[in-house]
């Protein structure tokens, strides 16, 4: 019997509440948040990005974004430099790199655990069927 669109969403939603609470536990070791982790890897991904762009790629209102980059900035994680015109960008320092550095390693070892258990072949069909069935998508690349 094929799966109802209700129970695949919950097995979605399942597995990414494995995912953040692990990664919250793990992450706690590092002194870091996955909130904290995931600006790291994004900044790391997209250099001298704005904070509206970092609120954007992390699910975030520009708001509560513009908060947690001054903590970050506060615990010499992320640095701001002037940008074109009046726009303020936001870079890695050394500590944020080395930060974004274990946490991607800690973040490999739980995905480790769950998707990569599955072969490459059945990955790559995951990865292209969440990104089809993902309406986002689109403007997530765009960004």
């Amino acid at each position: 019997m094929d799966p109802s669109l209700q129970q695949v969403g919950q097995a979605v939603k399942r597995l990414q509440w494995h995912h953040h609470r692990e990664a919250n536990r793990r992450l706690a070791e590092l002194g870091l948040s996955l909130a904290q982790w995931d600006v790291l890897r994004n900044l790391h991904e997209h250099p001298d990005a704005s904070l509206h762009t970092l609120a954007q790629l992390t699910f975030q209102t520009d708001q509560s974004m513009g908060t947690l980059a001054t903590r970050m900035i506060d615990r010499g994680l992320l640095v701001r430099v002037a940008g074109p015109g009046r726009a303020i960008r936001h870079r890695l320092t050394p500590e944020g790199e080395q930060a974004h550095r274990k946490g991607s390693l800690l973040m490999n070892e739980i995905l480790d655990t769950t998707i990569g258990t599955l072969p490459p072949s059945d990955r790559a069909t995951l990865y292209r069927l969440l990104n089809a069935a993902n309406p986002t998508h689109a403007d997530a690349d765009a960004g």
